[in-house]
This record gives structure tokens, sequence and C-alpha cells, in this order.
């Protein structure tokens, strides 16, 4: 067992909105010091995954007790401004929009409150296999607190805003 503390930080949740903290490892540059693209989208799984855990359905345990898993089926990602070496971001998670299958969601990537990377996010439910299923009843109930009429506050109204219908 750890002592308090030694777990690492969940986020924490405002006005609808998944707060999750973020420091910029010298790793995440590239040869100029600033964050690799792709490094963004790492931080928002790496967001999304402890908003799992903090409502109370940790990824592990969905795959291990349901057989269920997630897995993006698209990403919008639109690059403001660059993060760099030790910085302290902050993702940004909400406006979530639940499907049968699927869900939408918006993630922000900000720095001292001036978004760097903008995301739209579609996840499909999937049962063992890769087969689609029905997002878990609990699960919704547990997400409609970050839902696109509760957390309207989370974009700063640039990035992707349109969603696909498939």
């Amino acid at each position: 067992m750890r002592p308090d503390g030694a777990y690492p930080s969940q986020g924490r949740i405002e006005n609808g909105v998944h707060v999750f903290p973020v420091r910029v490892y010298y790793e995440d540059t590239d040869a100029g010091g600033v964050v690799y693209y792709a490094n963004y989208l790492k931080f928002a799984e790496r967001a999304r995954t402890e908003l799992l855990r903090m409502i109370g359905y940790a990824h592990s345990d969905m795959i291990r007790r349901d057989g269920l898993s997630f897995a993006v089926r698209r990403c919008e990602a639109d690059y403001l401004k660059p993060a760099i070496f030790d910085d302290t971001l902050e993702v940004h998670t909400g406006n979530i929009d639940m499907e049968a299958a699927s869900l939408w969601m918006d993630q922000g990537i900000r720095r001292d409150g001036i978004e760097l990377a903008s995301l739209r996010i579609r996840l499909a439910c999937l049962a063992d296999g890769g087969r689609p299923v029905r997002l878990p009843e609990g699960l919704k109930s547990s997400l409609k607190q970050f839902s696109l009429a509760t957390a309207g506050a989370l974009s700063s109204g640039t990035g992707p805003k349109e969603k696909e219908r498939v």
C-alpha cells in the first residue's frame, strides 16, 4: 500500500470538465525543445484514462471485469501554440456526447489558461474480439456530468467542433 499522495493525480472536476495536470518532460520534446505533435495525443489519452478511473470505470477494470475496452475511432486535432520542455499543462476534457456504442469528447490542452491544442475524439466501445457494443448504462450515467449541456464552457471557441456521424 502506498502512503497518501503517492499515487499520480487523477485530476479534478471543475464545472463539468475534468482537468488533468501534465508536466512536459525532455522525452516529450523534439530537437528544438518543442513538444512533438503526437505527444499531445498521449497527454489526452492519459487524461481520458484518469477521468474513467475517477468516475469508477478504470479502463483496466472494464477490460478484466466486463471484457470491454475503448478504441479511438476518430481524432481531429488543431495545434495552436507550442508547449516546451518543463511546461506545466492541463488537459481539459468535457462536452461528452454519448451514442449507443460510442462517445464524442472535446479535449483542450492548456498552459496558464491558454489553449495550445484542441482535440475532438470519438471513442468506440468494443467487446473482446473488437466487436462494437453498447456503452454500459452505469458508465453513461457517470459521464452525464461531462455532457454537452453541463460542460459547454470547455472550448475557447477554437479548434474542431463539427462531428461526423458514421
